[in-house]
């Protein structure tokens, strides 16, 4: 290797100090510690925003065009499910109920719910059932109940429990699991579509999407201009989530709060590790100029301190790394309603921080060294 005299000649410098060597260690490990923190709950928060819609699964969603939530929709008219029907392209369409109630419960509480009503035909988007059976959902009063963070509200209900919902007599027959939990901290009940809109008082419209399944990849284009046309918005499952992250990014503060505890988080980690680097590199001047006298090139001086600061970086960003997957691995173990995940992008972000940081170091440092002479090392 090229390099490799001078390069172990950096490490055993940079390892020697090691109260510096722990500084620096420190100060990026607990950046990334820091910002992995906050990236990965906003993924969460995103996660569970739009987990209605990776619950139901539609390939497809109309909705009003004010619509900015899956839990917030807008009732639209009946009319508009035989029109999607009947539009080329289209495989099939059903209709969806989601609202929110306030159920009581045998102790007396109440307990605010979703109400989630599917197509009394196909039971399109229903969940997967783990006690009872989906067939039951057709008996009279009849709700399945969805088995995560939020289940303890209801006081653990059992197949046979009862509730009031509205003046309704409501009866669990099944409980139900599913791919994301929701993010407003209410628990959510299965039922039929025309169940649900008789028993939740609603405004003249009661639909609150149509959920449909093109025909191709190809018809979906002209799908969403032919319900544009009717006055309403088409999107697909993806576009949707999209829609509803972009909401909760910048309309309701959460992601420019997130944003400026990151950057205080990078901040910190410059302000510690690029201090101690420059201050370890000052304390061993005397080195650097000792090697320049015996023979060292200034792009050989250079290639070491990348080495030494990229070496400190790597390290204290998997330090980082572990430390933060073992906190969010305990949250969640202890505490089922905490969101924080970590995803391939924060995982990039925080690696290019730490990359940066590790560059501003270095360019400090390199300026510092290179500006030295051996003639002023040996006369000192």
């Amino acid at each position: 290797m090229k390099y490799g005299g001078i390069l172990r000649i950096g490490f055993k410098l940079l390892v020697n100090d090691r109260a510096k060597f722990t500084a620096l260690l420190i100060g990026i490990t607990f950046a990334v510690f820091l910002m992995m923190q906050m990236t990965a709950m906003f993924a969460g928060i995103l996660n569970r925003a739009y987990s209605t819609v990776t619950n139901i699964g539609a390939s497809m969603w109309i909705m009003d065009p004010a619509v900015n939530t899956a839990t917030s929709p807008i009732p639209m008219p009946d009319y508009l499910l035989d029109a999607v029907r009947s539009m080329n392209g289209v495989s099939y369409a059903v209709p969806i109920y989601i609202g929110g109630a306030q159920v009581r419960l045998a102790s007396g509480a109440y307990q605010s719910v979703t109400v989630v009503g599917l197509d009394d035909t196909s039971l399109f988007g229903r969940p997967e059932v783990e006690q009872g059976k989906i067939a039951d959902i057709y008996a009279e009063n009849s709700f399945l109940v969805v088995d995560d963070a939020e289940f303890p509200k209801l006081e653990n209900p059992k197949i046979g429990t009862e509730f009031e919902l509205n003046d309704f007599r409501g009866v669990i027959v099944g409980i139900a699991k599913v791919a994301s939990n929701g993010l407003n901290g209410v628990p959510t009940l299965y039922t039929t579509y025309f169940r649900a809109i008789q028993y939740i008082p609603s405004t003249r419209f009661t639909m609150s999407y149509v959920l449909l399944q093109p025909k191709s990849d190809a018809a979906v284009a002209g799908i969403q201009d032919q319900v544009k046309k009717l006055g309403y918005l088409a999107l697909t499952k993806d576009a949707f989530k999209e829609h509803i992250a972009d909401f909760y990014t910048y309309q309701t503060g959460i992601g420019t709060n997130i944003l400026l505890m990151t950057v205080i988080s990078f901040i910190v980690g410059l302000s510690i590790s690029g201090q101690t680097f420059y201050s370890f590199i000052l304390e061993n001047l005397e080195k650097f100029g000792a090697l320049k006298a015996i023979g060292a090139k200034g792009r050989e001086l250079v290639v070491m301190i990348l080495f030494m600061a990229t070496f400190t970086a790597i390290t204290g960003f998997g330090l980082g790394i572990g430390l933060i997957t073992l906190l969010i691995t305990i949250a969640r173990s202890q505490l089922p309603n905490y969101a924080a995940i970590i995803t391939f992008w924060n995982l990039a972000l925080a690696f290019g921080m730490v990359v940066v940081i590790a560059a501003i170091s270095s360019y400090f440092a390199i300026r510092r060294v290179l500006k030295i002479e051996p003639f002023d090392i040996f006369r000192g």
